[in-house]
């Protein structure tokens, strides 16, 4: 796993080559493998400066977690921290020059692996991405990345890198500060040992007894100025959920005022608290393992040949419609975009003109390539076009009559094996493929809106849904890039059910007489993006209604009115607040100025006399989500609860701190979610009423993942 060889000119070359991975990771044999090539190069007198390298084509990704705190004790952690960091501080004081040569990908502690070399070269390669990202994990980089990159660049520079886990390619990282040199790739070792050859001083600018801190110490104004702002920017930003950045600022407040040996233990004790907290083991679990997974198809139904897209349509030319065609002509597939104008088909079109000339401007895209996706997208009003597709997606009006339309037209062209697919949000699959003549051909694929950037696609899976055709839309996804979670069919699937739960909660809280900027702050604070209210202004009430109307005529007499709904049409029907579309809600959006809570709500909506604890309001928001759920995995609708997991966290931004609304369970603990959701349901209604399986599994002391978690392969 680690190279070493020395060259005729006395320069060793310690190349990172982890064969059984596709990219190199930190694991306990790794580092300890390094450990000793190191103490090799330093030992050996023949051995005049050292070149760390990657016989791959990325330098490397960072920890694997899962290796290391298989068994997250404190004293195992702390140590293992402090371990790596005596490893660098070899490198550093050994008094033989350490270069770093990063031929791509340079993350987390890899990147800190480079910040103890004494000169740092990158390789011109313009999808390499050079940082320490750990923060989006709920860690801090517990190799020394806190205290040598503020060291290096100045507080004012490395704050927002490590608070915000920023990635910059080569060009950026060298203006920033992160690499001393951007080289060809082909040049890249051979650069590495020129700047050997001048015979640099192998000391680090911190072990200089000269040496100043970028900006000045720590209680300089101007220093003083950079903490306080930062400090102010963390609140904001991100309302006090995340133990992480808080952890990051104060290790570099405390570390920068010690000696490196004292910072180093400084952060090592930070980094253990962070590893060891809930929030860490939840995102760990959920955003780097549930993802991963998701995206590498783990649940792709097997012995299903890879689908290989050409061509697909797309019925609809709409904003859904249209990012739904930029997206897979971006990822190389042609797109007939058929709508009933030829000018709606061609405005569709123009979403696209307007996103790629965005790139081009900005130079991620260059002109030839620009014109090269758009001549991928044909605008149509001819259902003939749709000939020789290898896939069909509906994005039309959520009307079974146009929905049921286009599905007979469309079968009437395309070959017999192709798919259709439809993306309605709410209406039942299984119901929308009795207009197919191949049921076992249709399935449901739900985007989120803006496409283009929403990464999340919840496939639907109708009750005669072939398990080829799930494969298949599978692999679609994968190649335009998004992340999927399969679903089985049920009214609101899983995403728009649970997400509806959040905004109605919302909504009763307001009709019960909650004050809206209590609600509203409390879903921030709670994780949420938005409150409650701003969401629903987003989606737009009027669609919320229509929805609610459907549901009602689908269901006749079944039909239960929930507590959100008298707000809901009271804004709608009475007052004719539909939402930020119409610069009107339960926010007021004055032209040029910023969005507020509207006035007026105080007079159509009472105000109690006794407004509840921020806390409950908090655990109304997130409980309520949870506990739908639940139902949808006892009701069979969500089958994993790392798909629940992924959903909630890319489909509608639930709290990322919490890894998710079923880990939110797991970290609460079963049985104590139970006790609390039943003193929920007697105070606020059944909407909070724990189901059977959730009973069960708090009577048996379970959990919905193992005890000790699903630890990421890297971060």
């Amino acid at each position: 796993m680690i190279d070493y060889s020395v060259d005729g000119e006395g320069f060793a070359v310690i190349s990172w080559n982890m064969a059984d991975r596709s990219m190199n990771v930190l694991t306990t044999d790794s580092i300890a493998a390094f450990d000793a090539a190191v103490d090799k190069a330093i030992a050996d007198p023949a051995v005049k400066g050292v070149v760390v390298a990657s016989a791959k084509r990325d330098f490397g990704a960072g920890a694997d977690l899962g290796s290391m705190f298989n068994e997250p004790k404190a004293k195992d952690i702390y140590e293992g921290s402090l371990r790596i960091g005596r490893i660098f501080r070899k490198m550093e004081t050994g008094k033989k020059p350490f270069v770093a040569a990063l031929p791509g990908t340079a993350l987390g502690g890899f990147y800190e692996v480079a910040l103890a070399c004494h000169r740092r070269i990158a390789a011109d390669n313009p999808k390499a991405l050079i940082g320490l990202p750990e923060v989006t994990v709920g860690l801090l980089p517990g190799a020394g990345g806190t205290q040598r990159l503020p060291r290096m660049v100045g507080a004012r520079s490395a704050l927002p890198l490590l608070m915000e886990g920023k990635k910059v390619e080569p060009k950026e990282a060298l203006k920033l500060g992160l690499v001393d040199e951007v080289v060809a790739p082909g040049e890249l070792v051979e650069k590495a040992k020129a700047w050997l050859r001048t015979n640099p001083p192998a000391v680090q600018p911190w072990d200089k007894p000269d040496y100043k801190l970028p900006g000045g110490p720590v209680w300089s104004p101007g220093s003083a100025q950079v903490f306080a702002g930062a400090t102010a920017m963390l609140r904001s930003k991100s309302w006090g959920v995340y133990p992480a950045p808080k952890a990051i600022l104060s290790a570099v407040y405390e570390g920068l005022q010690v000696p490196l040996e004292a910072a180093l233990r400084i952060e090592a004790r930070y980094f253990t608290g962070l590893a060891l907290s809930p929030e860490a083991k939840g995102m760990i679990r959920t955003l780097f393992h549930g993802i991963g997974d998701a995206n590498k198809l783990k649940r792709r139904p097997k012995d299903v040949p890879e689908q290989r897209y050409g061509k697909i349509g797309v019925l609809g030319a709409g904003m859904m419609g249209a990012g739904i065609a930029y997206v897979s002509a971006i990822a190389g597939i042609d797109v007939v975009l058929l709508d009933t104008s030829a000018e709606g088909a061609e405005k569709g079109k123009g979403y696209s003109v307007k996103l790629l000339d965005g790139r081009v401007q900005k130079g991620r895209m260059s002109a030839a390539e620009r014109d090269a996706t758009l001549a991928r997208i044909k605008p149509t009003t001819d259902f003939a076009d749709l000939a020789g597709c290898d896939m069909v997606i509906e994005a039309v009006f959520e009307n079974r009559g146009i929905k049921a339309d286009v599905t007979k037209k469309s079968e009437a062209v395309i070959a017999a094996g192709a798919i259709f697919a439809s993306n309605t949000s709410t209406l039942p699959i299984t119901g929308l493929a009795e207009a197919s003549s191949r049921p076992e051909n249709f399935i449901g694929l739900h985007f989120f809106s803006p496409v283009d950037r929403m990464p999340l696609v919840e496939i639907i899976r109708g009750k005669k849904t072939s398990d080829a055709t799930l494969a298949r839309a599978m692999d679609y996804v994968k190649r335009i890039r998004k992340t999927p979670i399969v679903v089985n069919d049920s009214r609101g699937f899983f995403t728009s059910r649970v997400f509806g739960t959040y905004v109605g909660e919302g909504l009763a809280m307001l009709d019960e007489g909650i004050a809206p900027a209590l609600i509203e702050n409390a879903g921030r604070i709670a994780g949420m993006p938005v409150g409650p209210l701003a969401l629903a202004d987003e989606v737009s009430l009027d669609l919320m209604h229509k929805v609610r109307k459907q549901t009602r005529e689908d269901l006749g007499n079944k039909y239960k009115a929930g507590p959100s709904d008298g707000a809901l049409t009271k804004m709608v029907d009475q007052l004719g607040r539909i939402g930020k579309k119409a610069g009107k809600g339960f926010y007021s959006y004055p032209e040029g100025g910023k969005k507020h809570l509207w006035p007026d709500l105080g007079k159509h909506f009472k105000r109690a006399k006794k407004q509840p604890s921020l806390q409950e309001v908090i655990k109304r928001l997130l409980y309520v989500q949870s506990v739908e759920t639940i139902r949808c995995m006892q009701e069979n609708v969500v089958t994993n609860p790392q798909d629940a997991d992924v959903g909630s966290i890319l489909g509608w931004g639930f709290s990322p701190a919490k890894g998710g609304v079923i880990s939110m369970v797991d970290g609460v603990g079963t049985a104590t979610f139970l006790k609390e959701c039943q003193a929920l349901a007697k105070k606020h209604g059944d909407r909070f009423e724990p189901p059977k399986l959730l009973k069960d599994m708090a009577k048996s002391g379970a959990s919905f993942y193992p005890s000790r978690g699903q630890q990421a392969e890297a971060a």
